[in-house]
């Protein structure tokens, strides 16, 4: 299987800068230092069984959607129900009208709880509403590999595993060779083989100091030396 995968956004919960100016630690003189909130694009296949795969969905989805030039959406996933993950869930919209068809969303159980109490009218059209339902919840499993049907026959197969996120956990994802683990402030031994034999990871790292819910960069480039994937960012 190819796998192509597309980062529309690695910044932290307030976007590189945050309003108001602030650039952190960041030069802002480097635009790779401009940064939007998380989500990845996930691309597989070719062809009639082409794939697309949208993991989060940021609140700055419209612009990474334009950007990405996407035009179509086989399935969205959901790591974790934080607000910079899935606040820009209204944006898929136009593409929910074009393809005439609801789209599949991947989560856990607490974060769909967590989407139905904020965004309750994305499930099913409220009271005295004419605007229909954007998202079909579809369950991950607990433990193992799910297989994500595309709309044209095509599959994509990943394996969520549960990583500490402060006081939630959150989701990180394997598909073959590749492991993304976005919110992470430790890897507890029974993920740790998810971490093993990889050629890409791409991993957290908010900042120089320790935190709380994030890995710090002494943290990241220690986990980095001891899986040893091939690449890593």
């Amino acid at each position: 299987m190819t796998l192509r995968v597309t980062i529309l956004g690695c910044g932290s919960s307030g976007g590189v800068p945050r309003v108001g100016g602030d650039w952190g630690a960041c030069d802002p003189g480097n635009p790779k230092n401009r940064r939007r909130r998380c989500s990845l694009l996930l691309e597989s296949g070719h062809g009639d069984k082409a794939m697309s795969v949208l993991v989060d969905t940021s609140p700055d989805l419209r612009e990474q959607l334009l950007d990405a030039k996407v035009r179509k959406l086989d399935a969205i996933v959901f790591t974790h129900p934080h607000a910079d993950h899935t606040h820009g869930v209204d944006d898929i919209r136009p593409l929910v009208i074009a393809g005439r068809a609801r789209i599949d969303a991947w989560m856990d159980e607490s974060t769909a709880a967590a989407l139905k109490r904020r965004f309750g009218y994305i499930f099913e059209t409220p009271p005295g509403s004419q605007y229909p339902p954007l998202l079909t919840e579809r369950r991950l499993a607990r433990d193992g590999p799910t297989t994500i049907p595309g709309k044209a026959g095509g599959a994509l197969t990943l394996t969520p595993y549960r990583l500490p996120h402060g006081d939630i956990d959150a989701l990180g994802l394997r598909i073959g060779d590749f492991a993304y683990a976005p919110d992470i402030n430790a890897i507890p031994s029974a993920v740790e083989p998810m971490f093993e034999r990889l050629d890409m990871l791409l991993i957290d790292a908010l900042r120089y100091r320790p935190h709380p819910s994030h890995f710090s960069l002494d943290e990241t480039l220690a986990a980095i030396e001891r899986f040893k994937p091939k690449r890593a960012v």
